[in-house]
């Protein structure tokens, strides 16, 4: 099977690196693809992946039997309803289906329809109303930007002013259409943990549940990031959280779309919040989460390719998928400035050396292959997987790993998966 992989983040370069496991494929292709990635298959570089019809003239071009989408922009840009009506198979859901992420609006008014459990919502156009609405209303407040602003979009804070000052920043323009209707939601107090599944329109079946740390330093500190660090399996969850979560959120959503038309294919992740009244949805993503696939990704026993195939066919086999018995956690490296003004262009050295480390992996995430050698290109730079037979195991290799790798302004958590 001839399979392209859009996008080129750490995400990417894990499923592409579970891709190409499988008995059953014999040309791996990735757009745009990173460094990391070049030592599994082709990379593509130079085309947008927010533009349908080249991702259709790529995947034709190369005689593609299936297209996995990684990131959510290409999805909420329509690439896979592109290459649906050119009769290309590709796992992931369609522009309508993306809106679950796209639009935190649409997301909460399919789970209030679907009667699934998530905060009390008001979402709003107009800035008066929405900061006459915080003044009506106790902290904290949680004040979201409704379209993909890409991790940068939601502001949790005690102080009214401030996010009153958010909602005026979303509507004003700071993060262009995507703020145009900022969502002013209940904060819902308790531990988070992320759910995934992969759909086929009509059933979900669950990954296990991964725990990720989004805050920039120890402790829970500093601002939100796109993912500092994650392991898996979690220990502290009520034992039936995964079921429910598919009997409960994931099979009423599915159904809700499917009454209005929308079948849904593709990855879909469910961010919780553990609270005293049971398990509510903070946010639903249209892909696998990052740096959660990193971490679930090394621990699943299961052809990857012949999943995705089956269910953008529309049908998955029954039964629980099979994991190994293993822990997994994920340190990432970030270059400094991370998240606001990363810099970039620093060397990256040691690479090479953790990569021939046992049970290490080395996901890139933003790097750049230059005639003088690898270089940081971006805030998330790499991830360190390691995997061992108790957390505690894989944390210690992971922080080694992760000791021989140097680059200018290396900065990372000290404490992911710390008991």
């Amino acid at each position: 099977m001839r399979v392209l992989l859009v996008g080129g983040g750490g995400r990417e370069h894990a499923v592409g690196w579970k891709l190409a496991q499988s008995k059953t494929i014999t040309d791996l292709i990735a757009v745009p693809g990173n460094p990391g990635f070049a030592q599994l298959g082709a990379c593509v570089p130079g085309i947008d992946i927010l533009d349908p019809h080249a991702i259709v003239d790529l995947a034709l071009a190369n005689a593609i039997d299936l297209v996995v989408i990684g990131p959510e922009a290409p999805l909420a840009a329509g690439v896979v309803d592109a290459l649906t009506a050119a009769g290309i198979r590709a796992f992931g859901p369609t522009q309508a289906g993306a809106q679950l992420e796209s639009s935190k609006a649409f997301a909460k008014s399919i789970m209030k329809r679907a009667g699934v459990p998530t905060a009390n919502w008001r979402a709003f156009t107009d800035v008066n109303e929405a900061t006459e609405y915080l003044e009506q209303i106790d902290g904290p407040y949680v004040v979201k930007a409704d379209g993909l602003a890409y991790g940068k979009g939601v502001l949790v804070t005690e102080d009214l002013i401030a996010a009153q000052g958010w909602a005026r920043l979303c509507i004003g323009g700071e993060f262009g259409e995507a703020g145009s209707t900022v969502v002013i939601e209940e904060y819902l107090p308790g531990q988070e943990v992320s759910v995934f599944a992969i759909c086929d329109g009509a059933r979900a079946v669950a990954l296990e549940p991964a725990r990720d740390y989004k805050r920039h330093r120890d402790g829970d500190r500093g601002p939100n990031t796109g993912g500092m660090g994650c392991y898996s399996p979690v220990a502290d969850l009520p034992e039936d959280l995964v079921d429910r979560t598919i009997d409960e959120i994931f099979h009423p959503v599915l159904a809700e779309m499917s009454s209005d038309g929308i079948e849904y294919r593709g990855f879909l992740y469910a961010g919780l919040v553990l609270t005293d009244d049971g398990p509510k949805v903070l946010e639903f993503n249209c892909r696998l989460g990052d740096p959660e696939t990193q971490v679930l990704l090394a621990r699943l026993d299961e052809d990857l390719l012949e999943l995705l195939a089956s269910a953008a066919e529309g049908y998955l086999p029954d039964g629980p998928l099979i994991w190994r018995d293993t822990a997994a956690v994920d340190v990432v490296l970030t270059a400094a400035g991370y998240p606001d003004h990363p810099e970039v262009g620093r060397a990256i050295s040691g690479v090479n050396e953790v990569r021939s480390m046992p049970n290490v992996q080395v996901f890139h995430a933003n790097t750049r292959r230059t005639p003088e050698g690898l270089v940081t290109a971006g805030g998330r730079v790499l991830n360190i997987v390691a995997t061992g037979d108790t957390i505690e195991e894989a944390r210690s290799r992971a922080y080694d790993a992760a000791s021989h790798i140097h680059f200018g302004g290396i900065h990372y958590r000290r404490d992911v998966a710390q008991s």
